[in-house]
């Protein structure tokens, strides 16, 4: 499955157009190499997504077409959230 449809279907980023945007600026890596918007991803993968403040590592538990927001979580398993700063009150 392309990487941006995933970060879609899974809702980790809620357009498909701005997870194809950040991943063509080189800022998510799949299994240590940069990935763009077409990359494959397969179960097993290690995610890490960058977000101006927030890094996000997450792994690749299961690739569905479409599914509910309920389900959604259960596609992924986040292994570490890391903020630059804390910004959050």
């Amino acid at each position: 499955m392309r990487l941006d449809k995933y970060l879609k279907v899974s809702r980790v980023i809620k357009r498909r157009s701005v997870a194809k945007q950040i991943a063509d600026q080189g800022r998510i890596t799949i299994n240590d190499k940069v990935a763009k918007s077409a990359s494959d991803v397969v179960t097993g993968d290690t995610l890490v997504i960058n977000f101006g403040n927030k890094t996000l590592t997450l792994k690749v538990l299961e690739l569905k077409d479409t599914t509910k927001k309920d389900e959604a979580k259960g596609m992924y398993e986040i292994i570490s959230e890391e903020y630059k700063e804390d910004l959050r009150l």
